[in-house]
């Protein structure tokens, strides 16, 4: 294994990273809620470890350093490319970032990006005038600002997966799914009925592309 210099130990990188997407997020989401402040914590803690990873120390590859030496004789484990993991596991040749799944990945955080935004927008709305959010997101899903984290941080792991990062994403989409239903107790024992038949109509999760009804 030979290199020029380090590609890690750069934690002026993990600061400025982390505070852009950080930032990002925060002007979409806008939390206010007690709820709506560990949604985003859940997700600025993943943020953080994964930038820590990216920029500063490489824990995964120190883990797996013995067993990625002798799959992969040769594989400079302090280059940047060496962090993009599954295009190594996968054995892709030539810059990891124009890989299908780097590119794979800019869709899922451009696309969790636009639902965030414009998901709270609708939100927005609906609670100044004490309404139900069923219109533009609101309309195919209950909970699309939920679906939009999944969706970034299922980017981030295609670009960058880390042993950390893998362990904490069921673990976040656990906390999602729990916030998910005390959100919707509230909402109907605020709304009533008009909760009922919009939750009747309306799947929790994934878009219904045939008949619509309720989905978990």
């Amino acid at each position: 294994m030979t290199h020029d210099t380090s590609a890690y130990g750069l934690w002026s990188l993990v600061i400025l990273n982390s505070a852009i997407f950080l930032m990002f997020a925060f002007s979409f989401f806008k939390p206010q809620t007690a709820r709506d402040w560990r949604t985003f914590s859940a997700f600025a803690a993943f943020i953080v470890a994964l930038f820590v990873e990216m920029y500063g120390f490489p824990l995964t590859l120190y883990v797996l350093a013995g067993w990625l030496q002798t799959r992969y004789p040769g594989l400079d484990l302090l280059s940047h490319n060496s962090g993009h993991l599954w295009s190594t596991l996968l054995g892709e040749k030539g810059d990891a970032h124009f890989g299908p799944l780097h590119i794979a990945s800019y869709v899922f955080l451009g696309y969790g990006f636009y639902l965030l935004s414009t998901a709270w927008n609708v939100l927005y709305h609906a609670q100044r005038h004490n309404t139900l959010a069923t219109t533009g997101a609101y309309a195919h899903i209950r909970h699309p600002q939920y679906v939009a984290f999944v969706l970034i941080l299922l980017g981030f792991l295609l670009q960058w997966p880390t042993l950390l990062t893998l362990a904490m994403f069921p673990i976040l989409l656990a906390m999602y799914g729990r916030l998910a239903v005390t959100e919707e107790a509230e909402m109907r024992k605020h709304f009533g009925a008009a909760f009922d038949a919009y939750a009747a109509r309306t799947p929790r999760f994934i878009p219904s592309f045939g008949k619509k009804g309720a989905a978990a």
